[in-house]
């Protein structure tokens, strides 16, 4: 995900060539050497430098090896068919017990960090190819989960035209869906015999192929990832039914799991929304005026549903007491912003509220995703809805505007409200 600063470059010097020389302005002062190195000094102290290129070098990779371990160490707890803390007692072993534990987390961290690190190369060179300075991949690691939040690059320059925004907010996801397909091909096309899943849970193995329908009867819970079309599509196209986990043992297959969470960040990337890569692409599309009047439209959507019986008419006292407020003071402070007059954002946001609760009371039971209100504080709060004007506003070419409709079929088949579950 490119993160641009945006900041317009200083405006150029006055040229008075040509004017008489008392319109030229004043002279300028004349200093002594002793104040100029005084006035020298001061500005070095107030300006920082810039990075060496070694220094630069050292924290990009540093990021990495560092992510790396940490994704390594998540593939290893989430194979376990566990989500928490990262299993670092795993360095205690030594020789091939260590080998043997770090294998599965290899299969996991190397196909996921390849895809993110496509997508992040696909940005980084395409605003290369259009003389746009931008940083190297920053990774993300975490002590949990995942090990990772993903990464980012920082586009050091303002974008001045729409088909550039368009062209560096495409090149990532589109690089990153092109390897995560073959993925997961890979992974359907290599699923390791029953023997592999009998090893990890051996009172399945008495039921065989069908341990499924005796080990998951109806409405029974656990923790599993919801499927995609698009990775449902390639299941029916390219995997062995009989070899084929349960959704609630895709955990313990590191290429599906990987793969599936590459379609997941790919979509996540692509959310029409602010400067995400979704947002860059449909603002190609559409232009300033028809995004930015459709955007709000979105986000209202995507908190509503997000908060969909959070709470309800039903719940006691204590909830309304203690979460309450804190909703309250959630949806107040996302919405502040997004409509121009902050009473309005507040109105807004009291109608969301009012209509989550009306839907719970014609559909009780009825949820939503609440994972995703953190996401939504990211948009509403800090990073923003709204996509900022180009200079240079002309209109896609026709080939770039199938592309980005492609993408948007990309983000439906990669896409699922409930990722989670």
């Amino acid at each position: 995900m490119p993160f641009p600063e945006n900041t317009p470059p200083p405006a150029p010097d006055p040229d008075f060539t040509g004017l008489p020389t008392h319109a030229a302005g004043p002279p300028p002062l004349a200093k002594a050497p002793a104040e100029l190195a005084r006035a020298r000094r001061l500005f070095r102290r107030f300006e920082r430098p810039a990075p060496s290129p070694g220094r630069t070098a050292a924290l990009h990779i540093g990021l990495f090896l560092i992510t790396l371990v940490t994704t390594t160490l998540a593939g290893i707890q989430l194979t376990r068919g566990a989500v928490d803390f990262l299993p670092i007692e795993v360095f205690s072993l030594r020789g091939a017990a260590l080998w043997a534990a770090l294998r599965p987390g290899l299969w996991f961290a190397l196909p996921f960090l390849g895809v993110l690190t496509v997508h992040e190369f696909g940005h980084y060179f395409t605003a290369r190819y259009n003389r746009v300075r931008a940083s190297l991949p920053y990774y993300i690691p975490f002590p949990m989960g995942l090990g990772t939040f993903g990464a980012v690059i920082r586009i050091r320059e303002r974008i001045f035209s729409r088909r550039e925004f368009f062209d560096i907010g495409l090149a990532g996801p589109l690089a990153g869906f092109l390897v995560a397909v073959p993925l997961l091909i890979y992974g359907f096309t290599h699923l390791p015999p029953l023997d592999y899943l009998f090893a990890i849970h051996p009172e399945y193995a008495r039921f065989g192929a069908n341990y499924a329908q005796y080990v998951y009867p109806p409405n029974t819970s656990a923790l599993t990832l919801a499927r995609p079309l698009l990775y449902q599509w390639l299941e029916r196209a390219f995997a062995n039914p009989v070899l084929l986990p349960h959704p609630n043992e895709l955990l313990h297959y590191p290429v599906l799991l990987a793969g599936e969470l590459s379609l997941f960040f790919t979509a996540l990337n692509l959310l029409p929304m602010g400067q995400l890569d979704g947002g860059h692409i449909l603002y190609g599309l559409l232009g300033p005026g028809r995004f930015n009047r459709m955007v709000p439209v979105l986000f209202v959507g995507f908190i509503f549903y997000a908060g969909l019986g959070l709470f309800s008419l039903h719940d006691d006292w204590q909830t309304w007491a203690y979460g309450g407020p804190v909703y309250a003071g959630y949806l107040a402070l996302i919405f502040w912003r997004v409509l121009p007059r902050p009473q309005h954002g507040l109105l807004l946001a009291a109608g969301i509220w009012a209509a989550q609760l009306g839907c719970t009371v014609l559909w009780p039971g009825i949820i939503g995703n609440p994972g995703w209100l953190v996401f939504g504080l990211l948009l509403g709060r800090f990073t923003g809805i709204y996509h900022p004007p180009a200079p240079d506003e002309r209109e896609l070419s026709r080939g770039r505007q199938l592309l980005g409709w492609v993408m948007v079929v990309i983000f439906v088949l990669c896409f699922t409200p409930s990722p989670f579950s």
